[in-house]
């Protein structure tokens, strides 16, 4: 039996030691913290193949948007995974751009069209259309969002109960076990060598911190997110909504995630958080705009990540070039992705199928 570990127990991790173990392998995660306790666990979490080109890029989400709505046949029911699509309308100086990409999408064959206010309000009775004003709405059916931390759970417990995967947490991987030109295992922090056929990363923005040898790393351009969240709020809002003035989807029990690409420009990974500061209210303020039937709310939560994206802002997966036993798959977007991914992985490392959809976003491309 191959011996395989998979280093980090995100959305990526989970799904590839899922998939690993399902096809027969002996699996074991190692994971610093907990399950899902990194990036995975402070996203916005929208499942989409929006404004992702190039087509190679886009299709990959898009196939991972299929995947996360093929668990359910799967598993039975998919509570993790929330449809209902995605709404969005911008300002003026993002309209034009905004058609562009419709028309771009719906030549791709992806879902997307036009809707009138009174489609709007029959899908989101809450939002306040003195807030839409003229901007044109666009409605993206097939879209939706993930409670990443009950999903990795689904695939860990899985992995675990079904096909003998073995997750250990607090094991902070420190270095590779490397014998001569091959990859044989990782060393833990402290000290603990775990012996395996086949290493796979997947620890997210911290790939580089679990390898010491520099020509193993991976180009990393991380940007900061930075969510808001609300305490629990009367309003229907049940799908991702980005706006001219929020991005908003609904979070469990009454709370809404609040997100807003400019405020994350403003902020470094080390700002100092705290739901009284001026960018939470800002965007609490921003919410209220968009859904005035929260009345005077403040935020309850923040979070702050860097997410984990290479160097040319595309996806880094398959094996690195050089070394043997040694396989990558980092890349943003992993909410979407996870589940086809993990599919991808399992097949390449399992039965030698080297899988088509990923030849443009080999790791070698850095490596070479």
């Amino acid at each position: 039996m191959t011996r395989i570990i998979v280093i980090g127990a995100g959305v990526i991790g989970a799904s590839v030691a899922y998939r690993l173990a399902r096809a027969g392998a002996e699996v074991m995660v190692l994971e610093a913290t907990r399950p899902g306790g990194g990036t995975s666990g402070i996203s916005f979490a929208w499942t989409n193949a929006h404004r992702k080109p190039p087509k190679p890029y886009h299709d990959l989400n898009v196939a991972g948007m299929k995947a996360h709505a093929a668990l359910r046949e799967e598993f039975g029911a998919t509570p993790w995974w929330h449809g209902g699509g995605s709404l969005e309308w911008e300002p003026d100086s993002g309209r034009a751009a905004q058609q562009d990409n419709v028309r771009q999408l719906q030549s791709w064959g992806y879902a997307a069209e036009w809707i009138d206010h009174r489609h709007l309000s029959k899908l989101e009775p809450d939002i306040d259309l003195a807030a839409v004003g003229e901007a044109p709405v666009a409605y993206f059916p097939d879209e939706g969002w993930l409670d990443p931390v009950p999903y990795v759970h689904a695939m860990l417990s899985t992995a675990r109960r079904r096909h003998g995967a073995t997750v250990i947490l607090g094991a902070r991987v420190a270095d590779l076990i490397i014998r001569g030109d091959r990859v044989c295992g990782a060393r833990l922090a402290d000290g603990t060598p775990h012996e395996a056929d086949m290493v796979v990363n997947c620890a997210g923005r911290w790939t580089n911190d679990v390898v010491r040898e520099a020509g193993l790393h991976l180009p990393l351009a991380p940007m900061v997110g930075f969510l808001v969240f609300t305490p629990p709020v009367a309003t229907s809002l049940n799908r991702v909504v980005r706006s001219s003035v929020i991005n908003a989807r609904p979070d469990g029990a009454g709370r809404l995630m609040l997100h807003w690409d400019p405020t994350d420009a403003t902020l470094g990974f080390d700002h100092p958080l705290s739901p009284s500061m001026p960018e939470a209210r800002d965007l609490v303020r921003r919410a209220r705009q968009l859904l005035p039937g929260i009345g005077d709310v403040e935020p309850e939560a923040v979070r702050i990540a860097l997410r984990p994206i290479p160097g040319d802002h595309l996806s880094a997966v398959g094996p690195v070039p050089r070394i043997a036993g040694y396989y990558l798959a980092v890349t943003h977007s992993g909410v979407t992705m996870s589940p086809f991914l993990g599919h991808c992985v399992a097949d390449e490392i399992m039965s030698g199928q080297m899988r088509p959809e990923l030849a443009d976003f080999r790791p070698a491309r850095f490596f070479n």
